[in-house]
């Protein structure tokens, strides 16, 4: 550690996402890896050895019930960091997405950042991030390989929309809103598995693909040109779900040098 900070010298902001899958409610009543959720704590290591004037903590909002939460602020605290907790929705910044996350912002220097905002941002809609008609390959909606789940998923949008609407559905992975959501409301939380589906009408019947990783990428908030590290497109919708949006972490960090 002390050659790399001798490598990198003087930095002054320390980025962290901590491993997130053993706090997140995503799990559901599956045991907690506690050794998982301590990697949470080498962030207190890096930012005692590099010294940076600001820290930004990301992470799902579920890890603040963790039992180690409270040591986590106050090992940081004692590093001299002033902290502040905001939980941010992508949605309000711009991003066709909802996805709320917490983030721990500190600084050495000055006061706790105030809560970022985004100013005149518009909500954007699911519909905004789909190609057009026709680039990506999509199969009939029923078919005899068609699990009934998936088709009475699609029965509940149809009955709320009509028989000409087209949807999302959650292909893979429980919901509680019935399975389904409308293209004109952001898009739920994109997690680690291809889980949404897009349904839509055509002359032979409705069709049914997965949402693809160019859709996903601007559902993040981030741009085409974002060029992902090798991979299949199993990783790459992997890096997604663990992701945390541009746009969002943009205006923390703004947040940050404008109160200095």
């Amino acid at each position: 550690m002390k050659s790399f900070r001798e490598r990198v010298g003087q930095i002054d902001l320390l980025l962290a996402s901590p491993e997130c899958r053993n706090h997140t409610c995503a799990k559901g009543s599956a045991p907690r890896d506690e050794a998982s959720r301590a990697t949470a704590m080498q962030v207190v290591r890096y930012a005692r050895l590099l010294r940076p004037r600001w820290l930004v903590l990301e992470n799902v909002v579920y890890m603040r019930p963790w039992s180690r939460y409270e040591e986590l602020k106050s090992l940081l605290e004692a590093i001299g960091f002033r902290l502040s907790e905001h939980t941010l929705d992508a949605s309000d910044f711009g991003v066709p997405q909802t996805r709320r996350r917490l983030f721990l912002v500190g600084d050495r220097e000055g006061c706790p950042s105030p809560t970022p905002q985004a100013h005149d941002v518009p909500r954007r809609a699911a519909r905004s991030i789909l190609d057009p008609d026709g680039t990506w390959n999509a199969s009939p909606l029923c078919c005899p390989r068609r699990a009934r789940a998936t088709l009475e998923r699609a029965t509940r949008g149809f009955d709320a929309l009509g028989p000409e609407a087209s949807f999302l559905l959650v292909y893979y992975g429980s919901d509680g809103s019935g399975g389904w959501q409308s293209l004109d409301r952001p898009l739920r939380t994109i997690t680690t598995i291809d889980r949404f589906a897009l349904v839509e009408p055509h002359d032979d019947g409705q069709t049914i693909r997965m949402l693809q990783v160019p859709e996903l990428k601007r559902a993040m908030g981030f741009g085409d040109d974002y060029v992902f590290p090798v991979g299949t497109r199993r990783d790459r919708v992997r890096l997604l779900g663990n992701g945390v949006c541009p746009p969002v972490m943009e205006a923390v960090v703004r947040s940050l040098v404008a109160a200095a």
